[in-house]
């Protein structure tokens, strides 16, 4: 309960159904209460200045964060009032911290109003006429008293249910490396608030003879019954109130002061984050001005973080939904979103205190972050997706991966891969002019974009040019084209790798070089749509082309595309009756077409087109479980891991879906996830119980058989088939 039901007890003056304030408190107490009152609110002013001040002393943001400001705030006040975010993943936290929310705003505002009332109002009246008057009195009054203890009551479930889970289930993300003792005196001190309210309500309607008036106070009556069950008389209920109104108070007042200092700073701090969030973040990067020296690139000491960084990090609850959801973590690489952006706070406060100063990320040496950390994120955003207040974790991890990169403590195999893209153009370090060798096998020509003016202007992508297995990818989806009879062309050797993991892992200047060079191939070509097979690169032409600075790139965020997005426009194009595969699947949305991009739908309509009964993952469309290849981490070999992703990814498709060992088919829409699950596949033993397979392949497959009035025919997908397609990169991976 607030300070206001225990500031004015009931009293039934006359006929009037009210309530006079500071019963039993006397003069003196009521302006020691007013002194104390002004004390903490002097000191929370000064603390939350304090706070934003320091926010100043951080560099400019990249992007503009105050822009629409009014849309802005009434973004972020839905998502509060909502609790949407809360809900996410766990209807027990959402359920807990909207009676939390709503229980405490209801209580503020009511003690604002009563607050209105005793020091505005009422003094008002006395000026203009002679005589103090209130509003808060007769139906106002028993209004304000109900609800007052209702959401009470349900602030008080609330933080009862906050206890329960973290000292009873022991829920285990809210405990880590950073839980202090502040951590459990913060939801000790909500309970206290709202229990001390309604034992202060309790002795005061006990102490003034159980007005019948006060019975909407139902919270406090039945406080006041149990008061006199334990044979507490009027006398002495009357005696200890006033020992529970200033217990109250002051608790109350201290609260208030404490917030700007602790944990409770997050009622501003996250309502500001959420206020200031890049819609986009994630989806593009913050570039590199093009004036910093290559020692200046990255984070090197905390004042290179923006104001909005180090925003992110006051606006941490420590809740631990990041860490629940991270794919790393959960494999037992060694990062934890949560514990990285708390290290980061930790330090800055250590250097603010006169603490000493190091390194912020090195490969080896004492630093902040271990280069192993940052090496270990997959940039699947899940972390961001989870953060109830939108920490954007990913863009400060990338800072960090620049740091190691201008430094040269890149991880060796990343390292080779950088000068493939850098001196071949592609990832995999083959001649460009074998890029279109996939297309050898085809019965048909495929045209170039760059003789001819095409309709849609088709970026294959590295993984579907040269990795054997992802090569029938780009097969598949040709024939869907010819089958669909489109415009369309590829860029043949003038296509290279598109970039978005080459600036994930920190190698922003070779980003950047793919970029110009793509700007100015696609500049001389003409088309109406780019259509890409890789979820990762219609994520960097669709975002972070056109976001670069300088950069004259020939596309609108709307003139780029999905294959499956294209595909699924063109459906009634393809002759499919619906019914030509009956195989039992389930389909992996990935982290770049789903999380980051919002398409849901359209791979899902084309899987449903061929007649394949799907059956969901457990964990699906936005709370999809990476597969591990993105932010470099299929360059990688982690060798502490503990279960790869694709393994246990493959393992929920088997054991967690409708359809359990049923399921024939995993169903992919992205090159790097076909690589990643063909190779967790085979590590983890699943290879005679599930097929890998793409949404392109299994329609090619369904084209083919509607053409020869066929149900099921055998494709060019299959054990037997993925056996043989293991590219240089996934034996890499299974090294």
């Amino acid at each position: 309960m607030s300070v206001a039901l225990s500031l004015a007890p009931v009293l039934q003056a006359g006929d009037t159904v009210t309530r006079p304030t500071f019963w039993r408190i006397g003069g003196v107490g009521e302006v020691l209460f007013y002194y104390l009152a002004a004390v903490a609110i002097i000191v929370f002013v000064y603390g939350v200045y304090d706070r934003f001040a320091r926010y100043a002393q951080g560099t400019e943001d990249a992007f503009e964060r105050l822009d629409d400001l009014p849309g802005r705030i009434l973004r972020a006040a839905k998502t509060v009032g909502t609790n949407e975010k809360q809900f996410d993943r766990d209807l027990y936290g959402g359920i807990m911290h909207a009676f939390i929310l709503w229980g405490f705003l209801t209580l503020l505002i009511g003690t604002t109003i009563l607050g209105i009332d005793m020091d505005i109002y009422r003094n008002l009246t006395a000026w203009f006429t002679g005589e103090r008057q209130s509003f808060f009195i007769g139906d106002f009054y028993l209004s304000y008293s109900l609800v007052m203890d209702a959401l009470g009551f349900l602030f008080v479930v609330g933080v009862g249910m906050a206890l329960y889970r973290r000292y009873v289930t022991h829920n285990e993300r809210l405990w880590g490396k950073h839980t202090s003792t502040e951590d459990g005196l913060f939801v000790w001190a909500l309970f206290l608030l709202g229990v001390g309210g309604y034992v202060t309500e309790g002795l005061r309607i006990l102490g003034t003879g159980y007005p019948d008036f006060e019975t909407v106070s139902f919270v406090g009556w039945f406080t006041a019954d149990v008061f006199g069950l334990l044979g507490l008389s009027q006398a002495g209920a009357a005696a200890l109130y006033p020992v529970a109104w200033w217990s109250h108070a002051v608790l109350a007042l201290g609260f208030i002061a404490w917030i700007p200092y602790a944990k409770p700073f997050h009622m501003i701090s996250s309502f500001a984050n959420l206020v200031t969030h890049d819609e986009k973040a994630g989806n593009r990067l913050p570039g590199v001005p093009a004036d910093l020296a290559p020692d200046e690139i990255g984070f090197t000491d905390i004042e290179d973080l923006s104001w909005k960084q180090l925003l992110d990090h006051d606006a941490c609850t420590k809740c631990g939904r990041c860490s629940s959801v991270c794919p790393a973590k959960a494999s037992g690489r060694p990062l934890d979103p949560r514990d990285v952006i708390l290290d980061l706070k930790a330090y800055r406060e250590s250097v603010d205190a006169g603490g000493e100063d190091h390194p912020i990320i090195t490969d080896g040496g004492e630093s902040v972050i271990a280069a192993e950390t940052m090496e270990s994120c997959m940039s699947c955003m899940a972390c961001m997706d989870a953060c109830p207040v939108d920490i954007e974790h990913v863009p400060q991890f990338t800072e960090m991966n620049r740091r190691l990169t201008e430094t040269g403590e890149m991880d060796e195999n990343v390292q080779d891969v950088m000068m493939d893209v850098f001196m071949k153009g592609n990832s995999f370090g083959d001649p460009q002019r074998k890029r279109a060798d996939w297309a050898e096998e085809l019965d048909f020509e495929i045209p170039d974009a760059r003789e001819e003016a095409v309709e849609y202007l088709w970026y294959v992508g590295d993984y579907p040019s040269f990795d054997e297995r992802n090569k029938r990818i780009a097969r598949s989806v040709a024939k869907i084209f010819e089958a669909a009879d489109v415009s369309y062309g590829i860029l043949y050797d003038d296509e290279k790798t598109d970039g978005n993991d080459v600036r994930r892992v920190g190698e922003e200047g070779l980003f950047e070089e793919l970029a110009e060079h793509h700007a100015d191939v696609l500049g001389d070509c003409e088309f109406e749509e780019i259509v890409c097979t890789d979820p990762h690169s219609f994520n960097t032409f669709k975002h972070e082309y056109p976001a670069l600075e300088g950069l004259d790139w020939p596309a609108e965020e709307g003139d780029v595309s999905h294959y499956t997005q294209v595909v699924d426009e063109l459906a009634a194009e393809l002759g499919l009756s619906g019914t030509e595969l009956d195989y039992t699947v389930t389909y992996h949305d990935p982290c770049h077409l789903g999380r980051m991009n919002d398409e849901y739908d359209a791979p899902r309509d084309l899987v449903r087109e061929t007649g394949c009964d799907l059956y969901e993952m457990p964990r699906n469309r936005a709370d999809s479980f990476c597969c591990g290849g993105g932010g470099g981490g299929l360059w990688i070999d982690h060798e502490q891991e503990d279960d790869k992703p694709s393994e246990e990814r493959l393992r929920e498709a088997l054991e967690d879906t409708g359809a359990g060992a049923e399921v024939e088919k995993f169903v992919v829409a992205c090159p790097m996830c076909m690589t990643m699950y063909e190779d967790g596949r085979k590590t983890g033993s699943y290879e005679d119980d599930i097929e890998i397979v793409g949404v392109s392949e299994l329609l090619a497959e369904a084209i083919e058989a509607a053409e020869n009035g066929e149900t099921s025919i055998a494709a060019d997908v299959g054990p037997d088939a993925a056996d043989d397609a293991t590219s240089e990169q996934s034996a890499t991976a299974d090294d």
